[in-house]
C-alpha cells in the first residue's frame, strides 16, 4: 500500500509540474514593422517626427492588436498617437510601383498580408499559414497619385491578433520604386503634384469581363479608361464611385 500511495504522489506531482510549465510558459512572439518606406512607428523610432511620439518611439514592432482593425494603432490604446492624422507626420515620396519592406524581429505563422489605400482593401498577399522570412517585402503597382496613407495589417494565424503599421506617401507619375525607402518630404509643404489618374498611354490592361472574377489590384480596361479593383468583385461595371469596388488609374 505503502508503494502504491508513493507512486501515486509521484505521478500526481509529475501531471503538476506539466500543467505549471503549459501555464507559465511564455506565448510565442511576433513582432514587425515596415521600415521601407519608413512607417510612421519608424519615424518615430529614428527621432524623425517634430513631435514627442510617446511610448511607440521604443518599441516600433509592437503595434499589436485584434484582426479587423482600420487605425494605424490597430486600436492598441498605448499607441494612440498613431491614428493622429492632424500630425505632420513625413511623407515619402514614390512612384506609382511601391515595394513595401517588413523587419521581423520574432516570425508568427501568418494567415495574410493586407494592405488599405486610404481606408480601403487595396491589396492582399497570402501568407499559406506559415513563418515568414525575418524580411519580407511585397510590391504594389498602380497606386494613384498624391497624398495617401497605407495601413499594413499582418494577420497572425494562430491567435486572433495582428499586427499594424501605417506609411504616408505622396505618390508622382513617372516617380521610382523606393528601394532605399523613398524620400521624405516636409510635411508642411503643399503637394503641386494633381491628383488625376495618370495616362499610361495605351490600354494594357485587357477588357474589363463580367463574367470574370477581378481580386484587389487587378487592372481592367472599360470604355476607354483603364480602372484597378479595390477588392474582390464580378459583375459590378467599372466606374470611379467613391468607396465603390473600382478605382480610375488611366485613360487609354
Amino acid at each position: 500500500m505503502t508503494r502504491i500511495r508513493a507512486t501515486l504522489v509521484a505521478v500526481t506531482a509529475a501531471a503538476a509540474a506539466v500543467l505549471t510549465s503549459l501555464v507559465v510558459a511564455p506565448a510565442a512572439n511576433a513582432h514587425g514593422w515596415i521600415t521601407s518606406p519608413e512607417s510612421r512607428q519608424g519615424f518615430c523610432a529614428t527621432g524623425q517626427t517634430s513631435f514627442d511620439c510617446g511610448e511607440i518611439t521604443y518599441e516600433p514592432q509592437s503595434v499589436e492588436a485584434p484582426k479587423g482593425s482600420l487605425k494605424c494603432s490597430g486600436g492598441n490604446a498605448s499607441f494612440a498617437i498613431l491614428d493622429d492624422s492632424s500630425k505632420p507626420w513625413p511623407r515619402t515620396t514614390t512612384g506609382t510601383t511601391v515595394t513595401f519592406q517588413w523587419k521581423l524581429t520574432a516570425a508568427h505563422s501568418t494567415a495574410s498580408w493586407e494592405y488599405f489605400l486610404d481606408g480601403v482593401l487595396y491589396r492582399t498577399f497570402d501568407g499559406n499559414n506559415k513563418q515568414p522570412a525575418a524580411d519580407v517585402a511585397h510590391t504594389i503597382e498602380g497606386l494613384p497619385t498624391g497624398d495617401h496613407t497605407i495601413l499594413a495589417r499582418w494577420n497572425i494565424a494562430d491567435t486572433a491578433n495582428a499586427f499594424y503599421s501605417c506609411v504616408d506617401l505622396h505618390v508622382v507619375a513617372g516617380g521610382t520604386d523606393p528601394g532605399d525607402g523613398g524620400t521624405p518630404t516636409d510635411p508642411g509643404t503643399t503637394p503641386t503634384d494633381p491628383t488625376t489618374p495618370t495616362d499610361p498611354g495605351t490600354c494594357s490592361a485587357p477588357a474589363w469581363n463580367a463574367a470574370s472574377v477581378y481580386l484587389g489590384g487587378d487592372l481592367a480596361s472599360y470604355d476607354g479608361s483603364i480602372y484597378r479593383a479595390n477588392w474582390w468583385t464580378q459583375g459590378q461595371t467599372p466606374s470611379n464611385t467613391p468607396w465603390g469596388p473600382w478605382t480610375a488609374v488611366g485613360t487609354c
